[in-house]
Parts: structure tokens; C-alpha cells; sequence
């Protein structure tokens, strides 16, 4: 007999949930870190007959194999603490029930990376809509793509124009845009890990996680950038790879009964920290910058769904671009209702654009966008709806319209340490000029400042 793989395995899973929903029961299909899946019946109001039990059991292992759960099947009434699988903040409702009639359908992953890309809104993780709306996430699938150069040159614009800007270094893998801010020996004495670290156990209260950037002077206005790196200043004991290898968990609950903090929890409670201390000694950021890390990771999960307003996704028109932002925004897809909450929050960058003067290849780029889009996030084109989500391939306001930043040779190998004033070189003018006007005009609209 041929094995059961992966995806086969997970689908007749999920199979199993809906039928076993139609009895009226709820019912929770758990994933574990291997992939093995478990499913979990509510019978406490409606006792489930025991030989109907054991042959569902039967049939789950025989269609899910070796991704069959050590206990394949359990049901609420024999479970130790039903509420933790049934009335967990991190389910994933697949279907909601119709009490009487036909239960609720929910997934619970248990996984090391990349749930958050499809978890629902969490209470603590999502800030103040007014917060929110004044942070721009900077995100690339592929690295490499000028991600943290352009959050800096972003960071020196606004400032120029007489804001308060907070950037925020979250590529704790590859920290960059720390470097074309600041000198690593001025970086203030903790950073982002420091407080994901200390605030697990209850110890952040005085960490010193910011500092005004000393690479810029404003030439004309009382502009500021403020800095929160990923590490505090490098020195003797000073152990960032220790603390990076503890960040990721969700912490347990703090009392018993109460509810665990979730690492995207955590990761807003660290940048509310780094954005109040500005506030602090000097004013409330006008707006705050995210240097995401790039791929597939709860970092860039979080900072998309939960954390900014908007979100400028990186591209460079080749396949493995648009397969993978593909692939994340398909998981959107299946929430459609957090697929209408995020999809107008996102605006697609020609990263590192080298035909400063090709049109035809901007357009190329910006169709590639807007099939990955329409495959995903837009609403179907079919039909007469006029609420229908599914902005026209030439709307230079859809999130498929590219926003270029022009390719220099000049820009590889820059040392900002030896050349401070680089963002007011006239090449790099030259190659922002368009990206920085229409950033300016997504956070700011001039409607705002009338």
C-alpha cells in the first residue's frame, strides 16, 4: 500500500472534522510539531456512542497513516482539561457551528514558524487602530532585495520633513538597518531581545532599548530618527545568540486558569516599550518603521497581519517571487475574513529596478503582481458586484501597483561608517525619489495635512 503524505494525510484530517461536526458536536483538529494529527470531539452535552467512537478512531488512522495522532481521537469527556484544545485563543475556526445542528469546526497547530501567517486577530497583539496606522512594515520574501536601505533612506525622508521617526530593527537573524543609522559602539545597552527575554520572566522595567540616531542632522527642520535595534551594544558578556535561541515560545500562563502570551503578544509589548520611551525623551513618534526579516517566519508573520498599517512587500519580478508571496498570501485566502481586513494594507516595491527607462518592464512586473493577487487576496472579477474587492491591473492605488526603486551599482558594498551623508548622494536621490513621495503619500495624505 502506498503511504499517506503530508498534505493527503492533513486533508482526510479535515474530513474527518466536518463529518463528525454534522453530529452536532464541536470538534478540534489538532497538528503537532511533526505533523501528526489528532482529532478532538466535544461530547459532554452530546455523549458520543462507544463503538461509534472506536470506529471513527479506525477509520481516522487508516486514512491519515503514519500522521495519525498517538491517540488519534479523544473526546472532551475524557480529556483532563477540555478547555485548552476547545477554548483556545489560538484556534483557527475552519467553520462555525449552528448550535443544534451542526458544530464548529476548528484547527490548532502546534508548530516552530509560520502559524501566525493565518492565526486571527489576538487580543494584546493588535495595537490601537491609531497605532497601528502610523507603523509601516518593511517586508521582503527573498533577502537581498535592499529591504534595509531602503527602510533608512524612508527614515532620513521623514525625518527631513520634520517628524519623529522610531526605526525598528526586527531581522534578529541578520540585523542590517541598525548599521546605516548608527555606530555599533554608541547602540544603546539593550535591544528588541533584551526585552522579548527579560519580560518573560518579568524583568523588563528599565531597559534602556533606544537611542537617536547619530548618522543625522537635520538640515532644516526638528526632524529625529530613533533607533531600537534588534541587540543592545556589543561588550564582554554580552550573549545575543543565547537570548536569540529563547524568544520565539509563547509563555505559559502566569496563574493557573489564566491565558498563555503568545509571541506576537510579546512582540507588540516590545515595541509599545521602545515606542513610549521616545515619547518619553522626546516626543510621540509620528511614525514607526519595521525592518521585518525576510521568508517565512512568525517575525514577519506577526509584523504583517497584526503589527503595521501598512506593509510594502519587495519584489523582483522573477518566479520564485511571486511563488512565494503565493504561497503566504494563499494562507490569507483561507480566512477570508482576515483576507479583507489585510489585503488593503499592502502595496507591492520594485526592489533594486534596474530599467530606469523600460516602462514595458515595470508593467510586466506589475502584471505578475496583480495575477499573484488576483489568485489570492482579490475577490472573484466574475459578476456584477459592485462591493467586489478586485481593483483594475492600471489602478495606481491597488496593492498590486509597484512602487520602483531604481537600481545603482553604487549602492553595493556602501560603507555608511566612512560615507554618513550617503542618502543625500544624487544617485540615491535619483533611485528613491518615486518611492519615497509615494510612501509619504500612503502614511501621510496630503488630505491629512490640509
Amino acid at each position: 500500500m502506498n503511504p499517506t503524505r503530508f498534505d493527503a494525510a492533513w486533508n482526510a484530517a479535515l474530513g474527518h472534522a466536518f463529518r463528525a461536526a454534522e453530529t452536532g458536536r464541536d470538534t478540534v483538529l489538532v497538528r503537532d510539531l511533526f505533523g501528526r494529527a489528532s482529532l478532538l470531539v466535544d461530547d459532554e452535552d452530546n455523549p458520543l456512542p462507544a463503538e461509534d467512537l472506536a470506529a471513527l478512531a479506525e477509520e481516522f488512522r487508516r486514512d491519515t497513516q503514519a500522521f495519525a495522532g498517538a491517540q488519534a481521537v479523544q473526546t472532551a469527556s475524557t480529556m483532563f482539561a477540555p478547555e485548552m484544545f476547545f477554548d483556545s485563543p489560538e484556534l483557527a475556526v475552519e467553520e462555525e457551528g449552528e448550535p443544534g445542528n451542526h458544530g464548529r469546526v476548528a484547527v490548532l497547530e502546534r508548530t516552530v514558524v509560520g502559524a501566525d501567517w493565518a492565526r486571527d486577530a489576538i487580543a494584546g497583539a493588535s495595537p490601537h487602530p491609531e497605532v497601528r496606522e502610523r507603523r509601516v512594515a518593511l517586508y521582503g520574501f527573498k533577502g537581498g532585495v535592499g529591504r534595509s536601505t531602503a527602510t533608512a533612506v524612508l527614515a532620513r525622508y521623514f525625518a527631513e520633513q520634520g517628524r519623529c521617526v522610531l526605526v525598528v530593527d526586527l531581522d534578529l537573524e541578520s540585523p542590517g538597518v541598525s548599521s546605516l543609522l548608527h555606530g555599533f559602539d554608541q547602540l544603546p545597552e539593550y535591544g528588541i531581545v533584551d526585552h522579548l527575554v527579560e519580560a518573560g520572566v518579568g524583568n523588563a522595567e528599565g531597559l534602556e532599548l533606544v537611542t537617536q540616531s547619530s548618522f543625522f542632522e537635520p538640515s532644516h527642520s526638528n526632524g529625529e530618527i530613533w533607533l531600537a535595534p534588534a541587540g543592545g551594544r556589543p561588550r564582554e558578556g554580552y550573549d545575543y545568540l543565547a537570548k536569540l535561541n529563547r524568544i520565539y515560545s509563547d509563555l505559559p500562563a502566569s496563574e493557573p486558569g489564566g491565558a498563555p502570551k503568545p509571541f506576537c503578544v510579546r512582540l507588540e509589548e516590545a515595541i509599545a516599550a521602545c515606542e513610549a520611551q521616545v515619547a518619553g525623551i522626546s516626543r510621540q513618534p509620528d511614525v514607526v518603521l519595521l525592518d521585518s526579516r525576510a521568508g517565512i517566519h512568525d517575525i514577519a508573520a506577526v509584523t504583517l497581519t497584526q503589527l503595521s498599517g501598512l506593509s510594502l512587500l519587495f519584489a523582483v519580478d522573477n518566479p520564485s517571487t511571486w511563488y512565494g508571496y503565493g504561497m503566504l498570501l494563499s494562507q490569507w485566502k483561507q480566512r477570508p475574513d482576515r483576507a479583507v481586513e489585510l489585503r488593503e494594507r499592502l502595496r507591492i516595491v520594485a526592489a533594486m529596478f534596474r530599467s530606469a527607462g523600460d516602462i514595458q518592464r515595470l508593467h510586466k512586473l506589475r502584471d505578475n503582481a496583480q495575477k499573484m493577487f488576483a489568485d489570492t487576496l482579490y475577490d472573484d472579477a466574475e459578476g456584477a458586484d459592485l462591493d467586489a474587492f478586485h481593483p483594475a491591473l492600471e489602478d495606481d492605488q491597488a496593492p498590486h501597483s509597484p512602487i520602483p526603486i531604481l537600481f545603482s551599482h553604487d549602492l553595493i558594498g556602501l560603507d555608511p561608517l566612512q560615507d554618513r551623508d550617503w542618502p543625500e548622494l544624487p544617485f540615491v536621490e535619483a533611485a528613491y525619489k518615486r518611492f519615497l513621495s509615494e510612501v509619504d503619500e500612503l502614511v501621510f495624505p496630503r488630505e491629512e495635512l490640509s
